[in-house]
């Protein structure tokens, strides 16, 4: 079954996409077609906005329409096209309201205070901190680390700091754990001064030599071998060390950067 979607906003659109992605990742049986409509600003916006709804309708059913516009007369244009409409505003403001005793401010582009610059800036510098210090690159800067991700190379280091810096402003840096270091049966040197700030990723060594075989096809490297030598000498190392883990087999980095962040109560800056 296929159905049409239509996350609609008078700013970017990114809180109505990420509510109603959501929501709609919980029916597994049906196929959405997603429709952003971002700066829906005016009525003539919202009318047309209207019109490509109805049009969408089908013998499948009416489109589900997310809507986060906080002008009321927009708002209300939306409300008469043909879609099951959910008017976020509605729902959540007014009760809100009703238990603060006050009224909302209505302004839009509000939910992502990109006005509060300073931490903005931070967000930026947590993004540059995650670059430099990616692949062990600058290890004299483990102190400013949040939290240091440890593992065979390919595992998901790299993309799970990026992504705990851009979206929770976190300071990460991560190690790869080399042939040279693992011949060791310890943590390495260079590691062990900031024992408190590591955090180790595995991963199923035939998922390991699927992806490394996209880099280095029929190498050594990709081998499942020496995929499956690595992970379990590294999992014995972490383990020697008491440093807690997470399999990265069956997660999307999504997850996993918050499974991290939670699992070692690192504080999230959220907002940007």
């Amino acid at each position: 079954m296929k159905r049409s979607a239509f996350f609609i906003s008078d700013g970017t659109g990114i809180t109505a996409e990420a509510l109603g992605q959501s929501l709609l990742a919980q029916f597994d049986g049906i196929e959405f077609r997603t429709i952003t409509l971002p700066y829906i600003d005016s009525v003539e916006k919202a009318q047309g906005a209207v019109a490509q709804i109805d049009a969408a309708a089908s013998d499948n059913g009416r489109p589900i329409v997310f809507d986060t516009v906080v002008n009321e007369d927009i708002r209300k244009v939306i409300a008469q096209s043909s879609g099951f409409n959910i008017d976020v505003f509605a729902s959540f403001l007014k009760p809100l309201e009703q238990e603060l005793k006050t009224h909302s401010s209505y302004t839009v582009g509000k939910s992502h205070g990109i006005q509060e610059m300073t931490r903005y800036k931070d967000r930026i510098e947590s993004v540059n901190f995650a670059i430099d210090n990616d692949d062990g690159a600058r290890t004299q800067q483990y102190d400013k680390a949040d939290i240091i991700l440890v593992g065979v190379s390919r595992c998901g280091k790299t993309p799970t700091c990026l992504y705990m810096a851009m979206q929770f402003g976190v300071r990460a840096a991560n190690y790869p754990i080399t042939e040279e270091d693992l011949s060791q049966d310890e943590l390495p040197g260079i590691l062990k001064p900031y024992q408190d700030k590591l955090f180790g990723l595995t991963i199923d060594p035939f998922q390991l030599a699927a992806i490394r075989h996209e880099r280095r096809p029929n190498s050594r490297y990709s081998s499942l071998d020496q995929c499956s030598l690595e992970v379990r000498s590294v999992e014995r190392m972490l383990k020697k060390a008491q440093i807690q883990k997470i399999n990265t087999t069956t997660f999307s980095i999504e997850e996993i950067a918050t499974r991290i962040i939670a699992a070692r109560g690192l504080k999230r800056e959220v907002g940007l």
